[in-house]
């Protein structure tokens, strides 16, 4: 592996006198700390540092997952094992514990002079091969790099893959070793981000926050929304057709709600059945992304003979709006093509002519190709999409690009997300720019009971000219989007 150069190493504080109870295994002494800054003598405010620890911590009695400190903590990424645990030592002499052997993964975020934007430090185990001239037992890296504890034999060797796709090698089998500290990047969160049902998530920023509706099907109260400021923490807020103001032309099946500014306004595009009982899309406007929204009267894409789902809306770089969506051809035992068209400037009219994107041609792909969303970058429009079974472990996303809005647009082969992790059936995406600058990935995925499809976030990079979601679905400690 060729490493990059070495970045500077955060400056190691003093001991401080810790503040906090229940860091760890062994801590200094001292009594609880408020998580708002604490006054000096002087008058002035004292600075603090607050430390997330990844979910293999070792903290009975402490219901966080967290502790804020006075003053500037740091540390040096440096992973101890002891038996069957690993621990770390920071600068104030906390001394947390984690489950399992290099299992150290820790966020410090400091408002402390010497704060550092988002950056890694990746430290390897002992039995790592050093890279010539490499005497260092750690990289550090700008932005955030996440490792999936996976480890490849490769004998007499063993390697693993990092979310930046380095591949350190170590000496002997299953010897893959890596301790993460993230400094200035926000924390840490851990998937699901809406552990209740919230299939087929349709998320934006309006501006201010962002704004999640999600399929509702046949509950009184249609697509339930919600708001977050950093993708992770998610509240209420109503819905976006109370049962007062479902449009009258729908009689359920209320699925794959997305919400898009349109010019001035906001437009709720959907699916929903109409009274003939094909499955049609529509539209709803308002002056906010939470509405309340006032449904257009009747659908805006109806077809007597086959049902339309799952629509999305964006532009090109031009500035034209676009519609595309799914012909449901896999409930009638047909293809199922994805369709792009032209829209007015309000987005409540079809205008030129409608185009077939693609249809389900792969092996992984099954049956169906839908929940399409697309974005433009680099000089291509990629479109992400879902194939196979919603159902089970068959579901996963693909994508495929163009140089022109309404295609020919090419798969890249194998899908970029699929089942792994605990979570089955990962699919029908949104992505976003994160509050970090990354782009981002949210989508639905099955529980481990199966009982619900829960909403999940993860990082997209793009290797290549193509989007990869590494080491997704997650299952444990991310830092913050």
């Amino acid at each position: 592996m060729q490493n990059p150069p070495l970045l500077s190493a955060v400056v190691l504080a003093g001991a401080l006198s810790a503040l906090v109870a229940g860091c760890g295994e062994e801590r200094s002494e001292g009594p609880p700390v408020d998580e708002s800054p604490v006054g000096t003598s002087s008058g002035a405010l004292a600075c603090s540092t607050r430390i997330t620890y990844g979910d293999r911590w070792i903290h009975p009695g402490h219901p966080e997952q967290y502790d804020v400190a006075s003053g500037l903590v740091t540390w040096d990424g440096s992973c101890v094992n002891e038996g069957t645990n690993s621990y770390a030592v920071l600068s104030n002499g906390w001394k947390p514990y984690f489950t399992g052997r290099d299992a150290c993964v820790m966020a410090l975020d400091t408002d402390c002079s010497g704060a550092t934007s988002c950056a890694t430090r990746v430290t390897y185990g002992a039995a790592w091969l050093h890279p010539s001239g490499h005497a260092a037992q750690y990289d550090d890296v700008g932005g955030r790099v996440t490792w999936d504890r996976g480890c490849t034999n490769a004998s007499p060797n063993s390697y693993t893959v990092l979310s930046n796709d380095w591949a350190p090698y170590f000496s002997g089998t299953d010897a893959c070793g890596v301790a993460l500290r993230y400094t200035g990047c926000g924390g840490l969160y851990q998937n699901p981000v809406v552990p209740v049902d919230c299939a087929d998530p349709g998320v934006i920023h309006d501006g201010t926050q962002y704004v999640a509706a999600c399929t509702s099907g046949g509950a009184a109260n249609a697509f339930p929304l919600r708001t977050s400021k950093d993708l992770v923490t998610w509240t209420a807020a109503g819905n976006i057709f109370p049962s007062t103001r479902r449009p009258t032309w729908a009689t359920g099946d209320f699925w794959a709600p997305e919400i898009h500014k349109v010019g001035t306004r906001y437009v709720a595009y959907f699916t929903a059945r109409h009274r003939d009982g094909k499955l049609s899309i529509g539209a709803a406007t308002a002056t906010s992304a939470l509405g309340p929204f006032t449904d257009l009267g009747q659908p805006l894409v109806h077809d007597a003979s086959m049902g339309m789902i799952d629509a999305t809306f964006f532009h090109d770089t031009a500035g034209v709006p676009y519609l595309v969506w799914k012909a449901d051809g896999n409930a009638v035992g047909q293809s199922t093509p994805i369709y792009g068209q032209t829209l007015s400037a309000d987005g409540l009219a079809l205008t030129g002519t409608r185009r077939t994107l693609m249809s389900n041609t792969l092996t992984w792909e099954g049956g169906v190709v839908e929940a399409p969303w697309v974005v433009a970058r680099g000089g291509y429009y990629y479109l992400f999409y879902s194939g196979n079974s919603y159902a089970n472990s068959t579901y996963a996303v693909g994508v495929a690009r163009a140089t022109s809005p309404l295609g020919p647009y090419t798969k890249l082969g194998n899908p970029i997300l699929k089942t792994a992790g605990g979570w089955v059936g990962p699919g029908h995406n949104s992505v976003v720019t994160g509050p970090g600058g990354d782009t981002v990935m949210v989508y639905h995925a099955w529980n481990s009971a199966h009982t619900a499809r829960v909403m999940l976030v993860d990082a997209i990079t793009w290797p290549n000219g193509w989007p990869a979601v590494p080491e997704a679905p997650s299952s444990g400690s991310r830092p913050m989007p």
